[in-house]
């Protein structure tokens, strides 16, 4: 009966040796200079393209929910959770699935790495790279600030199919509930990070469905705020367009981190059917009347939940990347 025993414990040992410690004086003595390295580049690419700012936080996201970090620009960036894996093998990684083909500035990433490489080589993942610079594009653009956890490792695995584990702009709140709660996400944090949508802009393709033929009854989702709704088919007249200009800002001050994007749901002014879900749900609308009423409150959670996000899955059982694009050899 002992060997069951001994080979249990082993394995929890084992288990529990996978487990990253993350700690934001990770780098504390080895890499002194991260913060201001990342902060700079960011703010540079920021300047130059008003865009980096919603990718940058679009790109953690996805990150932190696709096999649970760091998957996309092969950027195996956590090994498990955001895992945007930059790894390049036959496999497309999954930087080239669907819902990642719109994230763009992995550039901003390769700058940062590029940099802290030249200044403290084989020390910082391209993992927490990302980690931070979403939190510096948050505050950038007039959000809150929070310290950042470290420590993560970057993976060795990506493709392009995992990408089919996001949360689609069709789902509704029951869905959202239950693809939150499979990374240990509360419906709080649903909504929170759902306020993220308060930066950025989209392309028809992704909300055309609810101003073109919606159903055998609507040609408009009902949901919808009827203004906006026209306004909307002006901008994105054919349901087939393959115009990469056409679409429409997430909310009316897609530029800012505000609480703006749970008054225009609440005024039926959500661009995607899973955003005007949220107000229409008592589960949730009592959060995003909260947000709306309140900025601070919305600052604070959305830190909170940021943090909660940065450490679904975190392993320790990677590499650290001298170049995001390649697995080391």
């Amino acid at each position: 009966m002992k060997f069951p025993i001994i080979a249990v414990l082993l394995l929890t040992l084992s288990t529990a040796l996978l487990k990253a410690e993350l700690d934001a004086k990770y780098y504390e003595k080895t890499c002194p200079q991260i913060e201001d390295i990342i902060s700079e580049t960011v703010q540079s690419a920021s300047k130059q393209d008003p865009k980096v700012p919603a990718r940058i936080l679009r790109m953690f996201f996805h990150d932190c929910f696709i096999r649970l970090f760091f998957h996309i620009y092969g950027y195996d960036y956590r090994d498990v959770m955001h895992q945007y894996c930059w790894i390049q093998l036959t496999n497309k990684a999954e930087k080239d699935g669907p819902p990642n083909l719109s994230v763009h500035s992995f550039y901003v990433i390769d700058d940062a790495k590029a940099k802290l490489e030249k200044a403290y080589p084989h020390i910082v993942s391209c993992a927490d790279i990302i980690a931070i610079a979403a939190r510096d594009v948050v505050t950038l653009s007039g959000g809150s600030s929070w310290e950042v956890l470290k420590g993560r490792k970057d993976g060795r695995i990506s493709k392009a199919s995992d990408t089919i584990n996001l949360p689609a702009p069709t789902l509704n709140v029951t869905q959202l509930i239950q693809s939150f709660a499979k990374r240990g996400l509360s419906i709080k944090d649903l909504v929170t990070l759902s306020g993220g949508h308060t930066l950025g802009f989209s392309h028809c393709s992704s909300f055309q469905s609810r101003i073109h033929n919606f159903s055998f009854l609507h040609d408009i989702d009902p949901t919808l705020n009827i203004k906006f709704a026209l306004e909307l088919k002006n901008k994105c007249p054919n349901p087939n367009t393959t115009n990469p200009n056409a679409g429409e800002f997430l909310d009316s001050t897609a530029s800012v981190f505000d609480n703006d994007y749970y008054t225009q749901i609440l005024g039926g002014k959500g661009l995607f059917s899973s955003d005007q879900s949220l107000a229409s749900d008592s589960r949730t609308r009592w959060i995003v009347e909260a947000f709306a009423k309140d900025p601070s409150v919305f600052f604070k959670e959305f830190a909170d939940s940021m943090l909660k996000l940065g450490n679904v899955g975190v392993l320790e059982n990677g590499e650290v990347r001298l170049n995001c694009k390649i697995v080391n050899s």
